[in-house]
């Protein structure tokens, strides 16, 4: 923020003083201008500017008369969350979700689709290009008010590019997906891994809401992670932080470029179920966690499900615990197949933990479900535009 007296480039002065006035409007509406001028400690004159400029963008509007301590009675302003919309979009496996909302991250309309054919990046463009005619026809939501999209990919995605540089699950490795759905769309993209986005909805409306610091671990096709540190996602250098599904956990076997990961090899959903399928009849019945029937079979007293079962939780724990030595987060949430294993085998991890590592992190289950990627989606073309703003 900008103040009285400090200089800098006029329009990213001006930018940062709008994205304060908006951020100040997003938390304590209603305000007088006189109250903003305050919050802000900009004069009266630049914000009475820059609100009348937003009034008539659409971004604020007035909402009545508050009262006066003498004088004129203040007109009071709220932020416009109506005005304009995002898209979220996100891919998990066979399926798209997308879902419009405002501008405070609520989801006004939402479409799912399934795939009939195996993914590739055409497909998938053509999915993401389909979904948003449908979802517009369905809403009557006027595109000319969508602001952008945030799109959830599986695999290492390079935002800077556009591009995805590593997805052993798709064969869509090193095409410019950006770059191709804005031609087809008319519309700015952002894209993210998957997991990432799952990460960001469960820290803005889910188990994460709250705490800066956090690790979200997800088991499903692959195994991977998601970090937050001081409320900002961690990415790394080469947009590959959270490949925890390379750690060396499990047998090694042979394996080339551009395959899953070790820890995945062993341990994601489809190698439990591999490994279930001589225990478990209905092991292959991919409509029922696999979890699930592995805890109900040790319940009723099948040794060999008992004995996969705590072989699974101690190298889940693994996994834990190297993420717990490195990170020391807050809080680590557990998604995927792992929201199925109960109070019982949490306390199975966490009795583990307590002998490996000398700090043992806070452990909630996800609570969003399969909503997390899609709102994650929805607040990454919301910080995508206010960084904009901030440009």
């Amino acid at each position: 923020m900008f103040g009285r007296g400090q200089t800098g480039n006029t329009k990213l002065v001006k930018q940062l003083n709008r994205e304060g006035i908006l951020h100040q409007l997003k938390e304590k509406a209603p305000l007088s201008r006189a109250d903003l001028a305050k919050l802000t400690e900009l004069s009266r004159p630049c914000v009475s500017a820059l609100v009348d400029e937003m009034i008539r963008e659409g971004l604020i509007h007035e909402v009545g008369v508050g009262q006066s301590s003498g004088g004129r009675k203040p007109i009071l302003l709220e932020f416009n969350s109506q005005a304009f919309g995002v898209v979220g979009a996100v891919f998990e496996g066979s399926t798209i979700q997308l879902a419009i909302a405002d501008l405070k991250g609520e989801v006004q309309y939402h479409y799912k689709t399934r795939f009939l054919q195996p993914l590739d990046g055409e497909i998938a463009i053509q999915g993401v290009e389909r979904g948003l005619a449908v979802l517009l026809e369905q809403s009557g939501f006027d595109k000319s008010r969508l602001l952008g999209i945030g799109l959830g990919l599986p695999g290492i995605t390079q935002r800077r590019d556009g591009t995805v540089s590593y997805a052993p699950s798709t064969g869509w490795m090193g095409l410019p997906v950006q770059k191709e759905i804005e031609a087809r769309l008319g519309l700015p993209v952002f894209i993210d891994n998957d997991v990432n986005l799952m990460t960001l909805g469960e820290f803005y409306k889910g188990a994460g809401v709250g705490c800066p610091n956090l690790v979200f671990m997800y088991v499903g096709t692959g195994i991977g992670a998601g970090i937050m540190i001081d409320g900002q996602s961690y990415r790394g250098a080469m947009e590959a932080s959270g490949e925890i599904g390379y750690m060396m956990i499990g047998p090694i076997g042979k394996r080339g470029r551009g395959e899953f990961g070790v820890f995945e090899n062993n341990y994601s959903e489809p190698a439990i179920r591999r490994k279930a399928s001589s225990i478990l009849p209905e092991a292959d019945d991919r409509s029922r966690s696999i979890m699930r029937q592995l805890i109900e079979h040790a319940r009723k007293g099948n040794t060999a499900a008992r004995e996969l079962l705590d072989d699974i939780y101690r190298h889940w724990a693994y996994g834990i615990a190297n993420i717990a030595s490195v990170m020391d987060p807050q809080l680590l949430i557990l998604s995927g197949e792992m929201v199925h294993i109960g109070e019982d085998g949490v306390q199975a991890m966490l009795q583990q933990l307590s002998e490996w590592v000398p700090f043992v992190p806070r452990i909630k289950m996800a609570s969003l479900g399969d909503q997390a990627g899609i709102i994650g989606a929805v607040h990454c073309a919301l910080e995508a535009f206010s960084s904009r703003l901030k440009q």
